[in-house]
């Protein structure tokens, strides 16, 4: 059997759930190559962020900004809710060395966002107006204004059901067991027995997007990096907005901070957000593992210490189950949103913990880039980029 698409998106994550819907929106027949079910794999394990607040000021900030402004339209736009809310977030700092820092976090991203003052200083004060949880000895904090949440699966399912409206098709269990170019219009898709061709193929298969890279003989930095989520039944509202210790940012980039040596060895920081159905979501954790996503108690222990710290209150909570995901972590924590030395393979893959929050301006960049419609700069993105640092 052998069917022909415009465009072959390789990977059913909600990354390519957003390249499927706008691709196939620009009018292209598009088809979708998923190896288990959509959203099975990172999009499963993950909380629902679209962040601004932990992004660097510049080219990551402007780029969350754009793809924030897409979600909240995707959630007037598609037939299916995905949950989408816009309660802001929230960084906590334990001292007033990090106090300090937070405030020059907030000035750089005022200064760089000009008429768009979305980063607020917040005193001991304000945190305790805010929430009557937080722990007495918090200096402060910041909030950001633009960010906001979503339910992953369901995001990526009205995404997949919207792109179904025009010339989409979906193959779940299909994982692809070989590519390559056969001429130079071409790609062979191979999944089992069975073939597709297309004039155009797109990688989004996230942690797994090196392996298929090195079916056409190029190489990608990606590497999957472990992270930990509890999952608290439901109590009285702790707080509606994301809200983060100050210290994940300096675990989210390898920097050092000021905490126990066994919360810096697991990259342990605060991550609380409250789901739709007033659940609640705490993290966090990152390490190089594998591929390996078995719970690991001790982590789980170590999160909930790392919560009570700043939730004394969080104690009591009773926590209904765990579960641990895969990021796809690149050496500059940029995603890569890129053309190839191959012509028409395409690469969007990378974005570490920011997929939810990116899935949207990169469908977008990539359905701009397929037609040869893209007018933005966005080099930073190219994989070019590590071949030059190695260089």
């Amino acid at each position: 059997m052998s069917s022909h698409f415009d465009v072959m998106i390789i990977g059913g994550g909600i990354v390519g759930a957003s390249i499927a819907y706008y691709s196939s929106k620009k009018g292209l027949k598009v088809g979708l190559l998923e190896k288990n079910t959509v959203a099975s794999g990172t999009t499963s394990k993950c909380d629902g962020n679209v962040l601004l607040i932990d992004k660097e000021p510049g080219f990551d900030s402007w780029m969350a900004i754009k793809s924030q402004a897409l979600i909240k339209e995707l959630s007037a736009e598609l037939e299916m809710p995905f949950e989408f809310r816009h309660p802001g977030s929230i960084f906590l700092c334990a001292d007033d060395e990090e106090l300090e820092q937070a405030h020059v976090w907030v000035d750089r991203h005022n200064a760089a966002n000009g008429d768009h003052q979305y980063f607020r200083k917040l005193s001991k004060e304000d945190l305790k107006n805010d929430s009557k949880y937080f722990a007495d000895h918090l200096t402060g904090g910041l909030e950001c204004t633009n960010d906001s949440t979503v339910n992953p699966y369901m995001l990526t399912f009205s995404l997949i059901n919207e792109a179904k409206k025009h010339n989409f098709s979906l193959y779940e269990h299909s994982p692809v067991t070989g590519l390559k170019k056969t001429d130079a219009e071409t790609f062979k898709i191979y999944s089992g027995e069975r073939t597709f061709t297309a004039n155009k193929v797109i990688n989004a298969g996230g942690i797994h997007a090196p392996e298929v890279s090195r079916m056409l003989d190029i190489d990608m930095p990606i590497k999957p990096r472990k992270g930990h989520i509890l999952v608290a039944s439901r109590t009285e509202l702790m707080g509606t907005r994301k809200i983060q210790e100050f210290g994940y940012l300096m675990t989210k980039f390898g920097r050092e901070r000021k905490a126990p040596k066994v919360m810096n060895d697991y990259g342990i920081a605060l991550v609380h957000e409250a789901t739709e159905s007033q659940n609640f979501l705490i993290g966090s954790s990152r390490e190089f593992t594998g591929f390996d996503t078995k719970v690991n108690p001790y982590i789980i222990r170590l999160i909930a210490e790392r919560a009570i710290e700043y939730f004394p209150e969080m104690k009591n909570l009773n926590v209904i189950r765990s579960y641990a995901g895969l990021r796809p972590w690149t050496p500059d924590h940029l995603p890569i949103i890129s053309d190839t030395d191959i012509e028409n393979y395409y690469v969007a893959a990378g974005h570490e913990g920011d997929g939810i929050g990116l899935s949207a301006i990169t469908g977008k960049w990539m359905s701009e880039m397929v037609t040869g419609s893209l007018t933005e700069d966005i080099s930073p993105l190219n994989l070019s980029r590590f071949k030059e640092v190695t260089l």
